[in-house]
């Protein structure tokens, strides 16, 4: 085998055990089963392919091959494991810079794959499999929400390496006329504006964050501890399925207070 190109791969051949590849796939989504506590477990990441069909895509972005095989992988699960009361869990591992921009992506409907992904994801939760997603690396604008963001729960590494948010600085600094160096400074007292995963945590949208010795080299003491990290939320998530967790953070009142108010008036 390979050696791993990335903190998805690299965690993804870990948490499974080493265990072979599901054939059939674009190279750059790779699927391994194994366990979490005892239970069958699914692991999906996206990975570099370097000879990606589409150059876009060549760095580990989610593009076209990505959102759709995505989606016939968790569907294929859910069909697969209907008729079961012990559905497996499904793990998505995630270290993603960006959804696939390009011109090409655009007209073929970039769109329409990627949201193909994020409603598989949300099936499957709905459909009584519990979904983790373990952001080992970048989860970063649309490839975040089409791989990831629909789980039950989510844990983080607690790394300078993980970075979450709906665009990059250089794109986000162009849009708000702002330079990056200013953007940096807001950010530093507007969470929201913030990419790195201390400040994700105060929006109350993790189940964990890690503080992992060796994420781009694991030992058996940090795969341990991240599988330690996966049966809680996975306990966590059957306790309580819904994503009504994600608004219980002090900084997440405004938000609960909203959504109670529009549901008293619907």
């Amino acid at each position: 085998m390979k050696q791993p190109t990335g903190r998805g791969e690299i965690w993804l051949q870990q948490l499974s055990g080493g265990a072979a590849r599901m054939s059939g796939l674009c190279p750059s989504v790779q699927v391994a089963d194994g366990e979490v506590n005892g239970e069958a477990a699914r692991f999906i990441a996206v990975v570099p392919d370097a000879d990606n069909h589409y150059p876009r895509a060549a760095k580990g972005e989610v593009g076209l091959l990505e959102g759709w095989t995505l989606a016939k992988v968790v569907n294929e699960t859910v069909a697969e494991d209907a008729a079961k009361t012990d559905k497996r869990l499904i793990v998505a591992v995630i270290d993603v810079p960006s959804q696939a921009y390009g011109r090409r992506e655009e007209a073929f409907g970039i769109h329409q794959a990627l949201a193909a992904a994020a409603g598989a994801y949300a099936e499957a939760r709905l459909a009584g499999h519990v979904v983790i997603g373990l952001i080992v690396g970048k989860a970063m604008s649309g490839a975040f929400l089409a791989h990831g963001y629909q789980a039950n729960r989510l844990i983080a590494f607690n790394d300078s390496g993980v970075l979450i948010h709906a665009m990059g600085k250089e794109a986000a600094a162009r849009i708000t006329l702002r330079s990056v160096e200013a953007l940096e400074k807001l950010a530093q007292t507007i969470p929201p504006m913030a990419y790195d995963i201390k400040n994700y945590h105060k929006l109350g949208l993790l189940e964990a964050l890690l503080d992992i010795r060796q994420p781009d080299a694991p030992d058996a003491a940090d795969v341990a501890q991240v599988q330690q990290a996966l049966a809680a939320a996975v306990a966590a998530a059957r306790r309580d399925p819904g994503l009504q967790c994600r608004l219980q953070a002090e900084n997440r009142r405004s938000s609960a207070m909203v959504r109670e108010r529009l549901r008293s008036l619907w």
